[in-house]
């Protein structure tokens, strides 16, 4: 590969990790197809999707071009190709509305609204992104390719199970423009006026704190109906975010990241064995409340995480299942089965409207836990750092000294040892004849002399 293609290829943007799985599954493809397409495994694709990992040079040019990302170079382009784009239009679009025909219908395809605002932090992120040009829906699918898809029958549906939507929800939103070609004598843009200051790294991260951090303690208590462990895995959360600070600033959905990281330590299976947390604190007072409560904990982390993330907080299916690390006919069959548990025990949020609102109504109450300042998270997360960081350079210079040590003090050739002198006891006698007796001597010497194979041999004589 020469270096202006790779450069070309790995200026090649993709969409967040949460948008790519958003983007497959708008395709109807699976993992396994993808996988096959771009010659990786399965488990390959499940990194790119969750964010772990990211196609190179002209993987990721291919994957781009596959969930429907526009090319660098597609922005200008020469007067002769948005007559082939024009022509191979039709066929692009009738592609990819067989693969929404053959699309399931689940809760939540549609896009809900956010039961959080967005944040200070993102604001900025905001506007740069309302600014770039949105990317092509149907021009950079091939022609060749769109008459072998056009030519065949439509896709059967995917096994995953049909759940009903929930109420209150936003419609899909509209399908991206197709990028045109810029004229070299395009008049000159009129100048966007500035936006407000950039944040710096503290002041962004403390008012992603005071948003999101009195919300997320509520949350991690219905999920767990601990307090102090609510506090501790939200305390947690905003540490690591902390520490990862480059990271979280740039992710799309940031609240989402301190979430996600708040409810796995919450729904560790590890806590049990603290004293701490071992039990559940009392329960509320409230009838309604006790009974909702009590039922949501009975079902597994899992479960109990989706249908609070579905029908608590809005989100839609997919990224349910993202955020879960799960398929998404996993997610709609722990959805299925949370709701039918739920209803068993609550016979009035038997219909997912009423858990819908049930739920939306517990999550968006008023929290009352009482949170260190942003600026001591900050600074605990900081000492903890440090800590770690002394801790393992402290153990490495010890090894390093023993190391040195053992190889200052080792022989460099074998001496053997003599083992000292010592009586050994318990040898058998020696076999064999034993030595014989001047008697036996005299005796043997007397009967070779005088040989008498005969009876009188055995009468004794007479002295």
């Amino acid at each position: 590969m020469s270096r202006s293609t790779a450069d070309s290829a790995s200026s090649v943007t993709l969409p967040p990790p949460k948008e790519r799985r958003r983007l497959r599954e708008a395709l109807a493809l699976s993992e396994e197809q993808v996988a096959e397409a771009m010659g990786v495994t399965k488990a390959t694709v499940r990194a790119w999707e969750t964010g772990r990992s990211a196609p190179r040079g002209r993987k990721r040019e291919a994957y781009a071009k596959l969930l429907g990302t526009p090319e660098p170079t597609d922005l200008v382009r020469p007067e002769a190709e948005p007559q082939a784009q024009t022509e191979a239009e039709p066929q692009a679009q009738a592609t990819r509305a067989e693969a929404q025909s053959a699309r399931v219908e689940a809760p939540g395809e549609a896009r809900p609204a956010r039961s959080q605002a967005q944040t200070p932090a993102q604001q900025p992120q905001a506007q740069t992104h309302s600014q770039q040009p949105q990317p092509s829906a149907s021009g950079n699918v091939r022609p060749r390719a769109a008459v072998k898809r056009a030519a065949k029958p439509p896709r059967a549906p995917s096994p995953a199970p049909a759940i009903s939507p929930a109420p209150a929800r936003k419609g899909p939103s509209k399908p991206p423009e197709r990028l045109k070609p810029v004229a070299a004598e395009a008049p000159a843009e009129p100048a966007v006026p500035a936006g407000p200051p950039a944040l710096t790294p503290e002041e962004a991260f403390d008012a992603l704190y005071a948003y999101a951090a009195p919300g997320l303690v509520h949350q991690t208590y219905l999920l767990t109906g601990r307090r102090l462990l609510s506090r501790e895995a939200v305390e947690y959360a905003f540490h690591h975010a902390w520490q990862h600070w480059p990271e979280v600033a740039v992710d799309a959905d940031p609240v989402g990241w301190v979430r996600a990281t708040a409810y796995e330590y919450a729904l560790s299976p590890w806590h049990r064995f603290r004293r701490a947390h071992r039990h559940p604190d009392a329960p509320p007072t409230e009838a309604n409340r006790r009974a909702l409560l009590g039922a949501l904990l009975e079902l597994p982390p899992p479960y109990r995480r989706t249908v609070l993330l579905y029908d608590g907080l809005g989100l839609d299916l997919p990224e349910t299942a993202a955020e879960t690390e799960a398929s998404t006919p996993a997610a709609a069959n722990r959805l299925l089965h949370a709701r039918a548990v739920l209803g068993r025990r609550i016979p009035e949020l038997a219909e997912p409207e009423a858990l819908h609102r049930c739920l939306s109504a517990l999550v968006a109450e008023a929290p009352t836990a009482t949170l260190p300042p942003a600026r001591a998270v900050r600074t605990g997360s900081e000492r903890r750092t440090r800590s770690w960081t002394r801790a393992v350079l402290g153990v490495t210079a010890a090894l390093i000294a023993v190391t040195g040590f053992t190889a200052a003090t080792a022989p460099t050739r074998y001496i053997p040892v003599n083992a000292p002198g010592e009586a050994v006891n318990g040898v058998p006698v020696r076999g064999g004849p034993q030595k014989l007796s001047p008697e036996d001597l005299e005796l043997r010497d007397k009967l070779r002399a005088e040989p008498n194979p005969g009876p009188e041999r055995l009468v004794p004589a007479v002295d």
